[in-house]
Order: C-alpha cells, then sequence, then structure tokens
C-alpha cells in the first residue's frame, strides 16, 4: 500500500513538472493525481499484455506519468475556472 502510495507521489510530481503552465494544486490533490494516472498506466499496460495492473514497468509509468500530466492540466484548469468564476 505504501509503495503505491510512493509511486502515486513520484508520478503526480512528473506530471506536474510535464504538464505546462502554473499548477494550483496541493500535495492531496497531486497524490491523488499520480494514483488515478498510475491506475490508468497499470490498465494500459495490462491490457497490452506487458504485465499486470500492479506491476510498473517502462510503457506503464510512461503512461501513468502521460496521463497523469493530462489530469493535472485538467484538474488547474478547472480550479483556473472556478476561482475567475467566484
Amino acid at each position: 500500500m505504501l509503495g503505491f502510495i510512493f509511486i502515486g507521489l513520484v508520478v503526480g510530481v512528473l506530471a506536474r513538472v510535464i504538464a505546462p503552465g502554473r499548477h494550483q494544486l496541493g500535495l492531496l490533490m497531486t497524490l491523488a493525481v499520480g494514483l488515478v494516472g498510475s491506475i490508468i498506466g497499470g490498465v494500459v499496460a495490462s491490457s497490452i499484455g506487458t504485465g499486470e495492473i500492479g506491476d510498473m514497468d517502462l510503457l506503464g509509468g510512461i503512461v501513468a506519468v502521460a496521463s497523469g500530466a493530462v489530469l493535472v492540466a485538467l484538474v488547474s484548469a478547472g480550479n483556473s475556472r472556478r476561482s475567475v468564476s467566484s
């Protein structure tokens, strides 16, 4: 369980670095985005046949960081719209 949290945090931080622009995300939101990105990466890698969902191989890691970057951009866009309209 702690391994998933650590991997999720690493994926979230890498996703924040890759995603363009400024991000108003706290540590918990970065962790949540990283965990979701890790799950997406595991599912994609598993469906391709490179391993199980719990295994983190190179392809799963790349997909996890890429999907995390997309999620960071989406969450940041949602947060900026909320703060402008408030």
